[in-house]
């Protein structure tokens, strides 16, 4: 299920960005980038559409996805 971000309150929407960008195994690259700078990065991609909060109703668990990563079930046609 994909979670429309605009419709959080922007703690909500931060604690989740900070949850899921200090994740074990989530790897920036060799450029050390603080945690402030990662949030805004995400939300940015969220904002313009390149990234989702996708919920897995099963698992219960927030995932950030590209439009690529997405189930083609879930896709929204532009």
């Amino acid at each position: 299920m994909i979670i429309p971000h605009r419709e959080l309150s922007p703690e909500a929407l931060a604690g989740i960005i900070e949850d899921v960008v200090t994740r074990d195994g989530t790897d920036y690259g060799e450029v050390e980038t603080s945690l402030a700078q990662k949030v805004n990065q995400v939300k940015s991609q969220l904002d313009k559409g390149n990234y989702f909060l996708l919920f897995d109703t099963e698992l219960e668990t927030i995932a950030i996805v590209t439009k690529d990563q997405l189930p083609h079930s879930l896709l929204i046609d532009d």
